[in-house]
């Protein structure tokens, strides 16, 4: 028997997967798929079954760890924003030689429009590079209904398998019709074959045939896919390609169903005998995908180029989140009236909170740095990369995760001086941690300041990995006692911070400062928590 729940997309796929049999969640919390293991960690069956559900260091960790337990025959997901693909690459893309035991899901939330990223990557790209079948569900009901199958799939095929979600997916609250009962957790095994699991050349040789020779049965599968489906119309004028949240957005154009044919695409690799069709049937095709034309840039190798229109004609735009009313358009269609927000209200950019420790470390950094020429901060991602703006205006670069610390350690080999990195206590451990051994090895001439708040902020104050344990950690890399200090950053130890960021920038050597002091938000939440027990 089923039930019905109002579930973000997330938390569609996070239930989806708990109910496929689900034996760990790895991740490092990302916007905007954060909420996918905060569901997981405090769903009542998932601890009573011992899921695990604890934040990773960084992507890498998250999928060599679920690797892992797939090797011994349970089921993973792993669940990143878009940019952490990119830090998990190199065990991703191996992992399509490897195959899987247990299924193996890699969760991977894209951001068109940047809502909270550096870029607008399309992970589609990675699925097809890496040879693995992909998954792209429409609404949230696929989103939980495909973990079942992915899973299934992932096991049948021995490979593991991309899912890739927007932010509108991710975000978006709908009704789904969830199982009553969820499978049981795989039993472990010892099935897993060590030659497909040692990448040595003669081995990963032997894989690499296996796995190419695999993708004429992964597109026929996708042909055949229940997410796959070709929705006949009967003005032939048009066919229209749909993808994931783009097909929702067409449907939304033609409340009554659409006069023209639909090809919906939720699996790859792409189905070209469903392509032939559409096009063999249609006079034109528009190509509907969230994210970069993808599938638009394959149709168009396969038909005629002047029939086929979408983001590289610039009938949908290149850039930004899709909507109905953009869908629309393109269609030829009416825009009716929309909300429009009144131009008499400014934009309110973010800011850092009133009372945040990183104010008061920008505070001090600025009043320091007014005493050189030309400095240059490094910054990083983080709360405090708002340290970018007014009023503070600190930073001069933020490119990754980690970049801040190899980025001043590169100025200073350049010459530069003074050059200064500054990086939150998650990300230092996230990928700042070999930076800073790299600067320590060759005594660079930079002060890193690692910003610590006791928590990963940006993200809604999950557990940071190397709470406590910074001190420890820098000296482990080979950092002097001498030059390793600790701060409070309150306005009160101004003349202290101060001083002690000028005497480590005057040190020609590597030295790290740690302002710490509990992040507002979390500070809160404690103290809310302290009260009610009481």
């Amino acid at each position: 028997m089923a039930n019905k729940k109002l579930l973000l997309g997330d938390e569609a796929i996070a239930l989806g997967a708990i109910h496929a049999g689900l034996s760990g969640v790895y991740a490092y919390p990302g916007t905007p798929s954060t909420e996918i293991t905060e569901f997981i960690q405090n769903n009542p069956l998932a601890q009573e079954r011992g899921i695990h559900s604890r934040w990773s260091t960084n992507e890498k960790t998250a999928m060599e760890a679920a690797l892992g337990m797939s090797f011994m025959g349970k089921r993973a997901l792993v669940c990143m924003k878009h940019v952490g693909l990119n830090v998990c690459a190199d065990p991703f893309v191996n992992s399509g030689m490897t195959g899987v035991n247990g299924g193996v899901i890699v969760l991977v939330a894209d951001d068109p429009s940047m809502h909270s990223s550096q870029d607008e990557q399309d992970s589609r790209f990675y699925g097809k590079f890496a040879l693995i079948p992909t998954f792209e569900p429409s609404n949230q009901q696929e989103a939980y209904d495909m973990m079942a199958r992915a899973f299934e799939y992932s096991e049948q095929q021995k490979l593991p398998v991309l899912m890739r979600v927007t932010t509108r997916m991710a975000h978006s609250r709908a009704v789904v019709e969830v199982a009553s009962e969820a499978r049981p957790e795989n039993e472990m095994n010892y099935d897993a074959i060590a030659s497909n699991w040692v990448l040595l050349p003669a081995n990963a040789r032997k894989r690499n045939d296996v796995v190419t020779a695999q993708q004429a049965t992964l597109e026929e599968d996708a042909a055949n896919s229940p997410y796959n489906i070709y929705v006949e119309g009967h003005d032939r004028k048009l066919g229209v390609i749909a993808s994931g949240i783009g097909f929702n957005y067409v449907n939304e154009c033609f409340p009554e169903g659409s006069p023209y044919p639909i090809l919906k695409i939720s699996q790859y690799p792409l189905p070209k005998k469903l392509v032939r069709r559409l096009m063999d049937e249609c006079q034109e095709v528009l190509v509907v995908e969230e994210g970069q034309p993808f599938i638009e840039d394959m149709v168009r190798g396969v038909a005629d180029m002047k029939n086929v229109h979408g983001k590289l004609d610039g009938t949908l735009p290149r850039t930004g989140e899709l909507t109905p009313d953009i869908v629309k358009k393109a269609l030829g269609m009416e825009i009716g009236e929309c909300f429009d927000p009144c131009a008499d209200v400014a934009p309110r950019p973010p800011a850092l909170c009133q009372g945040c420790g990183h104010r008061d470390v920008y505070a001090a950094l600025n009043e320091v740095l007014k005493e050189y020429e030309n400095p240059r901060v490094f910054g990083d991602i983080g709360c405090y990369t708002l340290g970018f703006l007014p009023p503070f205006r600190a930073i001069h670069s933020c490119v990754d995760m980690g970049a801040s610390i190899t980025m001043a350690k590169g100025a200073a080999d350049a010459g530069q001086w003074p050059a200064v990195a500054i990086i939150g206590d998650s990300t230092f451990t996230h990928s700042g941690m070999t930076g800073l051994l790299d600067a320590i090895n060759e005594n660079a001439n930079i002060t890193v300041i690692i910003s610590d708040n006791l928590t990963t902020g940006m993200t809604g104050g999950q557990d940071s990995a190397g709470t406590n344990k910074f001190e420890a950690i820098c000296r482990g890399l080979g950092l002097s006692d001498e030059h390793l200090k600790v701060v409070v950053p309150l306005p009160k130890n101004m003349p202290e911070i101060t001083q002690i960021i000028r005497d480590e920038i005057n040190y020609k050597g590597t030295s790290v400062i740690i302002p710490r002091r509990e992040c507002m938000q979390t500070l809160q939440r404690h103290l809310k928590q302290k009260k009610a027990q009481k």
